[in-house]
């Protein structure tokens, strides 16, 4: 059996297939939009800037374990830096491709990452928009490659990693209060979270500077990370890119 169309109705049928694929390619576009990322170099440092983002920590590495750290904003089109320090620290043995990163090597990873939340000595302050933790003294955080909770928060209380192990065990987890210093003013770093690596690495902070190089964090000094603390939001998807 053939059907034929009448030309009034070949018309209509073309302009409905025309609308149709129309409104396909409309939803694509927004779909592809959502998601899209853009790339700006900032200070030298290459930064893969999430679709809507608008702050920016980049770490360039100027002298073996030595950075400049400066924090940028996004403002009519522009980004502009709002402040920077030439102390920053990277990792004693200094960067390395984030598919690369070994745990237990004290190498910082490059490339750009989503400050996700925060975690520190003291209690939330209502200037703060990221999601917090304040340390207790059996707070870990996980490194321990046969544990499900790798690169996670955990209570020692609650079990399921090997807490006990010493720190030179590639599988011994970080107390935090151990760190007093260090961190309290500490961002998670969103680095081998979402689907962790073993022995990848774990722990890649954004936090106050110690007595010298990290062992794979970035770290700054204390003033820098108050202010940190207080401008991130999570609405501006804030990001910290590392570059070499």
């Amino acid at each position: 059996m053939s059907l034929s169309f009448s030309p009034s109705k070949k018309t209509m049928l073309g302009s409905i297939i025309a609308f149709v694929a129309a409104s396909a390619a409309a939803v694509a576009m927004f779909v592809t939009n959502a998601d899209a990322s853009t790339r700006v170099v900032l200070d030298g440092v290459t930064v893969t800037v999430p679709y809507g983002g608008t702050q920016v920590v980049t770490v360039n590495t100027r002298y073996k374990t030595h950075a400049n750290v400066r924090y940028w904003t996004k403002s009519n089109g522009k980004w502009n830096q709002q402040f920077m320090t030439v102390k920053g620290r990277i990792g004693a043995g200094g960067v390395v491709p984030r598919d690369q990163r070994k745990q237990g090597t004290s190498t910082t990873p490059l490339g750009t990452f989503s400050l996700m939340s925060t975690f520190g000595r003291h209690a939330k302050a209502s200037t703060q928009k990221l999601s917090h933790r304040r340390i207790t003294s059996d707070l870990y955080w996980v490194q321990d490659n046969n544990s499900r909770y790798y690169n996670r928060y955990r209570l020692k209380s609650n079990g399921g990693f090997r807490h006990w192990l010493p720190a030179s065990d590639v599988n011994s987890s970080e107390r935090l209060a151990s760190y007093p210093t260090q961190y309290e003013y500490s961002v998670v770093v969103k680095y081998n979270y979402t689907k962790p690596v073993r022995y990848r690495g774990a722990g890649i902070f954004l936090h106050v500077n110690g007595s010298g190089a990290t062992g794979g964090c970035v770290s700054v000094p204390r003033w820098m990370m108050k202010e940190i603390f207080t401008k991130l939001d999570p609405a501006k998807k804030p990001v910290i890119a590392i570059g070499a």
